[in-house]
């Protein structure tokens, strides 16, 4: 498995195999460990009929990505589709595929990827009888219940019954995805390690909103496309890319902003964080001017895109130019430069995948 995020190698369209790139700086692909590429609606029996007594489950789960490597099972590595394979087994006493919406790589993170799930539940005490199907309220507790015992960074967050044919990667409309970017020159806390990208310097957010405003639509992203893509087509739709200022996620209130009505105002708060406090609050402070013990504040910015799918490696090849737009490396008009190249030479290096978060994959719910 390669070190490197890979946010999607889901396209539309089937996957068929590319040459191999005699570029030797690409990525390393991951191994092909799915089983042949059959949709899994076609849960079967060898006579070709659907086991009645099968009920699918789509199943959402969040996770850390660090101690992944990546979602796709692979016999040596812990993955996120086989630890869910472990925990349902345990569950129901016997193996079932997981099939997940969307392929995440070693790093990368979930607030909520997808994965559909069949099961049948045959009684313990009359081994070969049918029972009716788990409510999907027992599945989620009982599945945590078995992850919780290991590495406790996954859990099942919802779960619902859906029909036999309702597949989590071919019937899903759009998926969005956030990255994470703390700007300043203090090095990481510890919490946020592994958790978003450090970029010591200022980014320039007006400029790289104007940057997102030049990819926004349909184009051809062969300039945001890393070797290995196995996408029939660069052709790519971005609904949404935007880059938001938020205050950084662990985020507890000074002294000065537990007392003020705007806690919530992010330049209020910038106001409190850089000026004096009160005279009649007494406190003592390090050599650098800072309350001994409080560490300097970064600042905290999200990169929003969401579209149906993405290229190999596109969400953060993009991440990567607006970054460099943010410092100044780039320009505006170095963006449309890069996009009309059609070439991935053309772009920035790839931001890590440790800022990456696969965010939500959105259905048409029956």
């Amino acid at each position: 498995m390669s070190n490197e995020g890979e946010e999607d190698r889901h396209p539309s369209p089937p996957k068929r195999q590319l040459s191999p790139s005699p570029d030797t700086t690409r990525p390393t692909k991951l191994p092909k460990s799915e089983p042949p590429r059959v949709p899994a609606e076609q849960s079967e029996t060898a006579m070709g009929q659907r086991n009645p007594g099968l009920q699918r489950y789509l199943v959402a789960v969040e996770y850390i990505g660090t101690r992944f490597s990546g979602s796709q099972k692979q016999p040596t590595c812990r993955t996120v589709v086989g630890a869910l394979e472990e925990a349902f087994q345990k569950f129901i006493g016997q193996p079932v595929p997981v099939h997940c919406s969307s392929r995440t790589d070693a790093g990368v993170h979930a607030l909520s990827n997808v994965c559909h799930v069949d099961v049948e539940r045959i009684s313990k005490r009359k081994p070969g009888e049918v029972l009716p199907p788990h409510d999907p309220g027992v599945v989620r507790r009982a599945v945590n219940h078995f992850l919780q015992k290991n590495e406790g960074d996954i859990m099942v967050t919802d779960v619902r019954c859906v029909p036999p044919d309702f597949h989590a990667r071919f019937k899903a409309l759009e998926r969005t995805y956030h990255y994470r970017i703390l700007s300043g020159p203090e090095p990481l806390s510890a919490f946020e390690k592994d958790r978003s990208w450090h970029v010591p310097e200022d980014l320039d957010i007006a400029a790289m909103k104007r940057a997102c405003s030049i990819l926004v639509g349909h184009h051809d992203f062969s300039s945001f496309r890393a070797a290995g893509c196995q996408a029939n087509s660069p052709m790519r739709t971005l609904d949404e890319l935007a880059v938001t200022e938020l205050l950084p996620a662990l985020y507890f209130p000074s002294i000065m902003e537990r007392s003020s009505t705007k806690l919530l105002d992010l330049d209020a708060c910038r106001s409190f964080s850089t000026s004096s406090d009160a005279s009649d609050v007494k406190t003592v402070k390090s050599e650098s001017g800072q309350e001994f013990g409080h560490r300097p504040r970064h600042c905290c910015f999200v990169v929003t895109v969401r579209a149906r799918s993405f290229l190999y490696h596109q969400v953060r090849l993009m991440v990567g130019v607006l970054k460099s737009v943010g410092i100044g490396d780039l320009t505006v008009s170095d963006v449309e430069r890069i996009l009309d190249a059609k070439t991935v030479t053309a772009a920035s290096p790839m931001a890590p995948a440790c800022g990456l978060y696969l965010g939500n994959v959105k259905y048409d719910l029956p």
